[in-house]
């Protein structure tokens, strides 16, 4: 049996600053202080290896975790941030065109191949959930921290649930009413013996260390 550490990246700019950044936005020094945190958590883990979004800020995270936990790292595109549409970033959020980007993605999200612009849709995204899951199932360790991002994580969440029978709608309700503080811990166990649900939810968002 497995256990996956999944690890939101820390406080960012794009988080709390007035513009919407897009991969290369970096941590602040409150999200810098919150990995020192979190990496104290992770210290205490039996991990085996870390495989981190390829973003900045979730390396900026995982660097930081790297100090107390002296494991392999690697790198992954899968486990990247979902891509907006180009019209929504490097932009102010109160953009208008900006604001109509991101409004039309999250009203047609359940919609099948419905596409506003060259963001990545919900076909797009399950697609990716799935294969992010299917590499840790094949990972040899046992115990792997996953430094991710809080929108994806909520897509992964659905389809480590609900399977390849996922729909829009049911990953809607995910993504607009669980949502992850930064540096929260998430907790998946994988049993490939239970062929019915080999997949399950331990912990959501913890974020009792920033307390």
């Amino acid at each position: 049996m497995k256990k996956i550490y999944f690890v939101r990246h820390g406080e960012c700019e794009g988080n709390i600053g007035p513009i919407r950044s897009s991969e290369e936005s970096p941590l602040t020094k409150n999200g810098q202080k919150q990995a020192s945190i979190v990496a104290k958590r992770c210290a205490k883990l039996p991990i085996e290896v870390i495989i981190c979004s390829s973003m900045v800020r979730t390396r900026q995270t995982a660097d930081i975790i790297l100090k107390k936990v002296k494991k392999p790292i690697e790198y992954s595109d899968l486990f990247v941030e979902r891509r907006r549409a180009k019209e929504a970033y490097n932009i102010p959020k109160d953009d208008p065109i900006g604001l109509k980007a991101e409004k039309n993605y999250f009203a047609y999200f359940h919609v099948p191949g419905y596409r506003y612009s060259d963001e990545e849709n919900f076909d797009d995204l399950k697609k990716r959930a799935a294969k992010a899951l299917k590499l840790l199932e094949d990972r040899p360790e046992e115990e792997i921290l996953v430094v991710t991002h809080g929108f994806f994580m909520r897509v992964v969440m659905a389809y480590a649930l609900f399977g390849k029978k996922l729909t829009g709608d049911e990953c809607a309700k995910f993504v607009h009413k669980l949502h992850m503080e930064n540096t929260g811990i998430t907790v998946f166990g994988y049993d490939k013996k239970q062929k019915f649900s080999p997949w399950w939810l331990w912990i959501w968002n913890d974020h009792a260390h920033l307390d």
